[in-house]
């Protein structure tokens, strides 16, 4: 199975490719890409010399241009497909139908994938992107079990491509409401999830508040770990009672479900933390390169290794296993 794995600068491009990652995904440094935060991500020239540098070192590089587009502006996500292919893409990650058919009809030999962002769960949905538009690979949700992902390889000839480690999401990808609610900002539309220009920290009464857009989302004890204020992994006080109500802040570990991946024909896994910095990349897909060939050498996977890695020095298997059925 390949090892996908994020960038957020060319110098954690650098770290991957360093690391052993099979394939870097990346993207630009404006709203076309889901992980448009300030400090990261690609100007034209970056993009260039990054492909050129894992091209030479044999890793593919892909470009994610995942946001959905704003009307009227459908020409900057346009110049950034174009610009992706004119630097050597090796593939397109797109979400929009609309830069989808752009794509497949501007540039008819450029490998395209289906990003995450368009939440495509079944197999009609993947059939409809390979067939209307070429696409020849799926990231799939991290809504689907893996008896789920194995009957949706059956039924398609598409590649799929799994997330095995990093954050979850509390809805299908896509889909997410929360933040652009607290913010005006939205992470579908314009790459930004909790925006750092929303987020404030303060003392009250003892303890360290955060709040994003003016909204309360945790209270910390000042000798206990302030998190980022993200909506979905915030505290709130119910009638049920309180606590993490949407989310745990936990880390997304699959490298114990590995067999069971590639025993439902799953094509690639996938990294996810383009907003981390160098050192996270290069531990996590040196991890993970040790437990695809452990698994490939019929042994266990090495146990806890990510465990500093993980948010909140804890971690889940998420949906792959749904035990809360």
């Amino acid at each position: 199975m390949e090892l996908i794995c994020p960038a957020g600068t060319r110098a954690s491009l650098e770290a991957a490719v360093e690391a052993g990652a099979d394939a870097i995904y990346c993207g630009f440094c404006d709203e076309t890409n889901a992980r448009n935060f300030p400090g990261l991500n690609f100007t034209r020239e970056d993009m260039r010399a990054g492909i050129a540098f894992a091209h030479r070192h044999g890793v593919k590089v892909l470009v994610a241009i995942n946001t959905f587009a704003r009307a009227g502006a459908l020409e900057l996500w346009e110049a950034a497909i174009d610009d992706a292919v004119e630097a050597g893409a090796d593939a397109l990650i797109l979400a929009d139908v609309a830069t989808l058919a752009y794509a497949a009809r501007r540039h008819p030999k450029q490998r395209l994938h289906v990003s995450v962002q368009a939440g495509a769960a079944n197999p009609d949905a993947i059939r409809f992107y390979a067939e209307t538009f070429g696409a020849r690979r799926v990231v799939l949700p991290r809504v689907l079990s893996i008896p789920e992902i194995a009957s949706i390889i059956r039924e398609t000839i598409c590649e799929t491509e799994v997330f095995v480690f990093g954050g979850l999401c509390v809805m299908e990808e896509g889909r997410c409401s929360l933040s652009s609610y607290a913010t005006g900002k939205s992470p579908n539309m314009q790459g930004v999830c909790s925006p750092a220009s929303h987020v404030a920290y303060e003392e009250r009464r003892g303890a360290i508040v955060s709040t994003l857009g003016g909204f309360t989302i945790n209270r910390f004890a000042k000798d206990e770990p302030a998190g980022y204020p993200t909506l979905c992994k915030g505290r709130f006080s119910t009638p049920q009672g309180s606590g993490y109500i949407f989310e745990d802040p936990v880390s997304l570990n699959a490298a114990t479900m590995l067999p069971a991946l590639r025993a439902a024909g799953v094509t690639a896994l996938k990294i996810e933390g383009r907003q981390r910095g160098r050192a996270y990349i290069a531990q996590v897909v040196r991890s993970f390169r040790r437990s695809i060939a452990a698994l490939e050498a019929g042994e266990a996977a090495p146990a806890g290794a990510l465990r500093a890695m993980s948010e909140g020095q804890a971690s889940t298997v998420g949906a792959y296993r749904k035990t809360w059925r």
